[in-house]
């Protein structure tokens, strides 16, 4: 359990993120109950386009389609309902799906259309014979998908519209030349943990700390996610905020939004930097940095430049920290009722949906 005042918890055990059990309880009851970034909607932009994707890379794998169907939009599962075929394995244009294996056809929106040699099939087709169609949110041009809506993402959703709505989010596009993936060899949860606090900025982002001013560094907390938002310090590289917007007057460089339980939206005056990441094993994490600009000429400035250097010594901390976690004398720690509110707002949710408590 974790306390729920922050004044007196203690953080999760190390046993926590050296166990492969817990690892795999994890994977099935956090991600498979939770949202996933589907890729932006240019993936689909026209009719009949059809683009595969796995829902969590190593994790689940869960095989997912992205549909346009004369402009609108599905997410539906990629094996077919006769015998388990992958449907599609690459990005195409079709009117519907077919199966390569026994012929079996759908819509673009997963409805079952034919197959062939069925006809002395009783009480067919059904229900189940249909796609498994999956809920499908959409912010700006990003797309996100889940298995089931058991969690309500909307409210996160609604809760980056207040800070970013302003933005021209319609116009962000991404560049794949900056794209880049990350191996740390760390557990993907200590990932997360040193994302939510702006704690460790002076001691280890020295570059960073230079444009941010650390005394105003701000945490708010959200249900399924978290804010922190970078002010800067001398009043430069920072958001043309509209006068009705809520933190009109303020200068301010980043929004870092954390959406549970891995993926980060970082938004700067020049775009947005995704990060997602992916659990490979409790000593491994693959971060996935995706870069979608909307004013060039405002990149590699202030809070959002030398992003790749930054990450170096995220890692460099993170696996220290997981080398840490492999101590016999440590156990736990307390946290900073300033400056790790949103470590401490993971951790609850974590032990929550974990243990219930």
């Amino acid at each position: 359990m974790i306390h729920p005042d922050i004044a007196q918890a203690e953080t999760l055990p190390s046993s926590f993120y050296r166990s492969q059990e817990v690892f795999d309880l994890l994977i099935e009851q956090v991600f498979a109950k939770t949202w996933q970034f589907a890729g932006d909607s240019s993936r689909v932009s026209l009719p009949q386009q059809v683009y595969p994707f796995p829902f969590l890379e190593f994790g689940l794998e869960e095989p997912m389609l992205l549909t346009n169907s004369d402009g609108q939009l599905s997410c539906i599962s990629n094996v077919c309902t006769h015998r388990g075929n992958i449907l599609c394995h690459a990005p195409s244009k079709s009117r519907q799906i077919t199966c390569a294996y026994h012929g079996r056809r759908f819509s673009l929106q997963g409805e079952f259309q034919h197959m062939p040699q069925f006809k002395e099939a009783k009480d067919f087709p059904r229900k189940a014979d249909d796609l498994t169609r999956f809920p499908l949110l959409q912010l700006g041009p990003w797309l996100f998908t889940a298995l089931s809506e058991e969690m309500d993402f909307q409210p996160v959703l609604d809760a980056m519209n207040r800070k970013v709505g302003f933005l021209p989010l319609e116009q962000f596009r991404e560049d794949k030349s900056r794209n880049k993936d990350y191996l740390v060899n760390t557990h993907w949860a200590l990932y997360c943990d040193n994302y939510l606090e702006g704690f460790h900025i002076p001691f280890v982002h020295d570059s960073l700390n230079a444009v941010l001013d650390y005394g105003k560094y701000e945490t708010i907390l959200y249900p399924n996610a978290s804010l922190q938002v970078g002010h800067s310090s001398g009043g430069e590289h920072v958001f043309d905020l509209p006068a009705d917007h809520e933190d009109y007057g303020k200068q301010i460089s980043a929004y870092y939004f954390w959406l549970f339980p891995n993926m980060m939206f970082n938004f700067y005056p020049w775009g947005c930097s995704i990060n997602i990441v992916k659990p490979i094993a409790p000593n491994r994490t693959k971060v996935s940095f995706l870069t979608y600009v909307y004013d060039e000429s405002k990149l590699d400035t202030g809070a959002g430049s030398a992003l790749d250097k930054v990450e170096r010594e995220d890692e460099f901390v993170v696996e220290g920290v997981f080398k840490g976690m492999q101590s016999r004398v440590y156990q736990s720690g307390r946290f900073s009722p300033q400056m790790e509110k949103g470590v401490h707002h993971f951790h609850r949710m974590l032990a929550e949906r974990l243990w219930g408590k």
